[in-house]
């Protein structure tokens, strides 16, 4: 009995992911085609299908675990110890140092091996 309610269930979720690919697929076909209209019309159409396609596809179990998993990732956003201005400064600061140091080293190593292979090759 489980087993046939798991398979319906997992059949309808199937069916609701497909009318919502269609619904969406319709909507960005629609935008090309009124290319008569004025774009604000065209694109409230986008944004329109694109809506129903979400809520159609939110009300499967995929659709179900991915919102858990996007409000489960806001709940941890917000605990979250975002670092301060003069922290943010820092650390760029001695990034851009980082990256200059690295970029004079390479250069210099380009330039000494340049060196080499031409006292290699007599050139």
């Amino acid at each position: 009995m489980a087993t046939q309610e798991k398979r319906t269930s997992s059949l309808l979720d199937t069916a609701l992911l497909w009318l919502a690919i269609g619904v969406l697929l319709a909507s960005m076909v629609g935008y090309y085609y009124f290319t008569a209209h004025t774009d604000l019309v065209r694109v409230l159409g986008l944004l329109g299908g694109a809506v129903v396609a979400v809520v159609i596809a939110l009300q499967t179990a995929i659709g179900k675990t991915a919102w858990s998993y996007i409000q489960g990732s806001r709940t941890e956003l917000r605990r979250m110890v975002w670092p301060t201005r003069r922290e943010t400064v820092q650390t760029t600061l001695m990034v851009v140092v980082v990256v200059l140091i690295l970029a004079i080293f390479i250069w210099a190593l380009d330039i000494v091996l340049a060196w080499a292979v031409q006292l290699l090759t007599g050139r």
